[in-house]
């Protein structure tokens, strides 16, 4: 949203996973809440209530943080709440964040009547949002996508590709191993680690191949959901794939993957496109990876575009 003052960090709704591998136990998904931390500072609001003001003008107040009582009443927290809320109008700030606790949830009863709504929650808090500022709130929604990666592993030598079924399908069809990418995860990572946690097959990060996006997806709580294939070179070859979430995992060759009708509609694309690579070259199909430095001093960021050509030396 263009109009946005605030930045979130994408998050997927849902990032667990079963493993029976013991080398890659399930991680818990359990992430702090994360925002642009860049040149904020301390404010002190009227009673008991502090917060961080942001480049934009937001507050954000961390319940936890600040020493309220354990047992304080609804109706006190509001009185302290209305005061702090009187000071940063005055002040002209634009918005406050305010996480709560599941342990001081009363707090959010008391700030709703403030008019304070809910962002969103996580396993042991929820944000609450209210916009100060005149017109219509600016403050973007929480993360709305969910975003899974599979990795197409390719032996160039033999022309065959890596392929699982998965054990909770109601259809048996070859696809490509994958998962959902965590917090703070580089797509190519996700691909690498997935593979090797269903299959036990080492391999390395090539190229983005394809981007498929789909909304209203079940899998996702009804959200939208990203589903990002790349191409994988292997380093080992042997199976040991994952009894709990696989039921059948084989290297088949790209041209039978190409043309079953055991295998999904953009497995059967991705296939054929890969057989276009290993014919022509796969420069024809792949979307490499550059870091870039971003403008964040510091920070770093990915970016997958067709290579260029090379550039003739100047004479």
């Amino acid at each position: 949203m263009a109009a946005c003052a605030f930045a979130f960090k994408l998050l997927p709704l849902v990032t667990g996973r079963l493993c029976c591998r013991a080398s890659c136990p399930a991680r818990s998904a359990a992430r702090s809440f994360s925002r642009t931390p860049a040149r904020s500072h301390r404010v002190t609001g009227t009673g008991a209530l502090t917060g961080k003001v942001d480049r934009f003008g937001g507050v954000t107040v961390n319940l936890a943080d600040i020493g309220l009582p354990v047992d304080i009443s609804e109706s006190s927290f509001s009185r302290i709440l209305q005061e702090a809320l009187s000071q940063w109008k005055a002040e002209g700030k634009v918005a406050v964040w305010l996480r709560v606790p599941i342990s001081l949830s009363r707090c959010a009863a008391a700030a709703s009547t403030h008019g304070f709504t809910f962002h969103h929650a996580k396993h042991d808090h929820a944000v609450l949002e209210l916009w100060l500022a005149e017109g219509q709130s600016r403050l973007p929604g929480f993360a709305t996508h969910q975003i899974g990666v599979a990795g197409a592993v390719v032996d160039e030598s033999n022309g065959k590709v890596l392929v699982v079924q998965d054990r909770n399908k109601t259809r048996n069809a070859w696809k490509f191993p994958g998962g959902l990418s965590d917090p703070g995860e580089n797509i190519g990572a996700t691909a690498v680690r997935e593979v090797f946690e269903e299959t036990g097959v080492h391999s390395e990060f090539r190229s983005l191949l394809s981007v498929r996006q789909q909304h209203e997806h079940p899998g996702a709580f009804g959200m939208s959901d990203m589903y990002i294939i790349c191409r994988l070179r292997p380093l080992t070859y042997d199976i040991d794939f994952c009894t709990q979430e696989c039921l059948r995992c084989e290297w088949l060759d790209l041209a039978e993957l190409a043309e079953t009708n055991d295998t999904t509609p953009i497995s059967s694309r991705v296939a054929r496109l890969l057989l276009h690579g290993l014919e022509r070259g796969f420069d024809q199909i792949d979307l490499a990876m550059e870091e870039l430095p971003a403008v964040y001093s510091g920070k770093f960021y990915q970016l997958y575009h067709r290579q260029l050509p090379p550039t003739p030396p100047s004479t």
